[in-house]
């Protein structure tokens, strides 16, 4: 299995070898924002001429995105999170966790205690 953690190039969405695509799924920013700061920054002489020095090395040792690395939108957006931030996705998750579980302590506490009304609707299903 891939990490998901890990930088990839992103060659479905890729312009010209994927690094741009790359970064914005490694980031949760737009793609589209991303070549557009890099274009910038190259054209006004700040990244000149690092900025496709860089480029290039980074489109030669990345490895390509594996296809199905994210089951759904949701898991692309809980890993971006991860990658920016891990102490908060995993508060996350805690919550979520928590929350469950209190949703289910309801659920138990209604089966379990005594409910006539339940009661008697279990055993007509009898």
């Amino acid at each position: 299995m891939a990490a998901r953690t890990k930088f990839y190039l992103d060659r479905q969405n890729a312009k010209f070898k994927g690094v741009c695509a790359g970064v914005a799924d490694y980031t949760g920013i737009d793609a589209l924002w991303i070549r557009i700061a890099a274009v910038l920054l190259t054209v006004s002489g700040v990244g000149m001429p690092w900025l496709p020095i860089a480029y290039v090395l980074v489109a030669w040792m990345a490895q390509p995105k594996p296809l199905g690395l994210y089951d759904s939108a949701d898991d692309a957006r809980f890993w971006q999170g991860v990658r920016s931030n891990p102490k908060r996705s995993a508060a996350e998750v805690r919550s979520t966790m928590r929350d469950l579980d209190r949703r289910l302590a309801d659920i138990e506490t209604f089966y379990t205690s005594r409910n006539s009304q339940l009661a008697s609707e279990i055993d007509s299903l009898r």
